[in-house]
């Protein structure tokens, strides 16, 4: 423990940890600092297959799980993958200025940019055999197939976040993670409609498209106004619109460019614009080129969206924020009203509402057959039909915003679980609780399994620590 203690304090010198309290914490931060390099050391040895990473493995690693099981050639850019498993490097690399983190960032982006699109960013899944069932059409001529990049669930978005900070620390000098990152960026902005929104994939440029204010259809939404290439028009499913904006957000922050910030202020006009009028000003997951609601998938109907609404608000607010725009927070009054009054019994609120009457609106299926339902007795298991309610905590942002914010701090208690709870081998093992797990069957209850969400997680709040005053 003596020359752990003498890195420590020599990095402490160094400015790259900041300064100890008493014998407790620089011991505690000792731990955490071993700890953090035990885990990596697995994960970056044992785990990583072509320097990247899918969402979840068995415990001899010989099954890997993305969305579907993955071959030893296949690794997941979709959040808890590749770029997930990579900011928490750059994390560690912040917090303990060791260049062994830098090239465990290196290789994270050296994946990243092999599986990059032709159309700038990332689709779900990267394969690295030219002749894999996921393989697409990559950038470098390896690949073969689809151009679509996609902002669904973060993918494009979380990659870029990634390679931005790992362009940052590189100081900007290594030019093939700079090329790229620079490359998604703008292929990112190109994207971007007219209104501010995006869509949910692209493959260049997007058309032009007229600015409308969200508007409610005239037809039928049960039978009428489905569109095929629903993924070509604006979008906020999954939160498509809080991960581009905090993507807009890091580039902005790392490289001091207008055009970013820009950007992020023709989102938050674009979010103005999709909520939709009394008596539900709120927000649709999925607009048509006129601004109304439309059908996605089979499951996801023209609708007010209670989980996309809820996250809107915090976004807006966010956006107030960065910008300085308070026109930002004028129309979130009425969303908190219209989201508490729409709030169910037991504190939850639905997924979707229909338009107009505002009644929770479900699915019931039947094979493969979905029919729309009002009755929430029997639904789907792999959809989220209702979430809770954050219509108090959002209520307290708006009120406290301007107000200053506390850095969040991390307790020597938690801190020293996670500490303890790494095994021999260097792993997080996660024990199945019987909830299905994102791109797998449901594991049985005690069933065990490694984790890139959790060791993210951990390896994330650890870093935290050590730089903690």
């Amino acid at each position: 423990m003596t020359a752990i203690r003498s890195i420590l304090f020599t990095l402490l010198l160094l400015n790259c940890v900041p300064a100890l309290g008493n014998d407790a914490d620089v011991k505690r931060r000792e731990q955490a600092v071993v700890t953090v390099k035990r885990a990596t050391e697995f994960y970056r040895t044992q785990v990583a297959s072509h320097g990247g990473y899918v969402y979840h493995y068995s415990l001899d690693l010989s099954q890997r799980w993305g969305e579907g099981e993955a071959t030893k050639d296949q690794i997941w850019v979709q959040p808890p993958g590749t770029p997930t498993v990579g900011l928490a490097y750059v994390a560690a690399y912040k917090a303990t200025g060791d260049h062994y983190y830098l090239e465990a960032i290196e290789e994270v982006a050296a994946a990243l940019i092999y599986g990059q699109l032709e159309s700038g960013g990332w689709t779900n899944c990267i394969d690295f055999n030219p002749k894999g069932a996921r393989v697409a059409q990559y950038q470098n001529g390896r690949g073969g197939g689809k151009n679509n990049s996609s902002l669904d669930d973060g993918q494009t978005q979380t990659a870029i976040r990634f390679m931005i900070q790992a362009d940052a620390a590189f100081e900007f000098k290594n030019a093939t993670i700079h090329n790229a990152t620079m490359r998604a960026l703008d292929a990112l902005l190109a994207a971007q409609f007219p209104s501010g929104g995006f869509p949910q994939v692209w493959t260049g440029p997007v058309a032009i498209q007229p600015i409308v204010q969200a508007n409610y259809p005239k037809h039928d939404y049960r039978t009428e106004g489905r569109v095929k290439n629903y993924w070509d028009m604006p979008t906020l499913n999954d939160n498509v619109c809080v991960h581009v904006a905090h993507a807009l957000r890091d580039a902005h922050q790392i490289y001091k460019d207008a055009k970013y910030l820009d950007a992020l202020k023709k989102l938050g006009d674009f979010l103005l614009l999709a909520q939709m009028p009394e008596p539900q000003p709120a927000w649709a997951q999925q607009y048509n080129y006129q601004m109304q609601p439309i059908w996605a998938r089979r499951f996801e109907p023209p609708a007010i969206a209670g989980h996309e609404s809820q996250s809107v608000v915090g976004l807006l607010i966010e956006i107030a924020e960065l910008t300085h725009g308070e026109k930002y927070l004028k129309p979130l009054p009425a969303a908190i009203a219209y989201l508490r009054r729409s709030t169910l019994p037991g504190g939850q609120i639905a997924r979707y509402y229909e338009l107009n009457t505002n009644r929770p609106l479900y699915m019931h299926r039947d094979g493969d057959e979905y029919s729309l339902t009002f009755d929430d007795s029997d639904l789907p298991s792999h959809y989220s039909w209702k979430s809770q309610s954050q219509v108090d905590k959002l209520q307290k942002q708006l009120d406290n915003f301007g107000k200053p914010t506390k850095p969040k701090k991390y307790t020597s208690q938690e801190v020293g679980q996670i500490i303890q709870d790494l095994d021999a081998n260097g792993r997080w093992v996660t024990t199945a609780s019987g909830d299905r797990l994102v791109g797998q069957a449901k594991l049985k209850p005690g069933e065990q399994f490694i984790s890139s969400a959790a060791f993210s997680e951990n390896l994330t709040t650890l870093s935290g620590y050590v730089l903690t005053e």
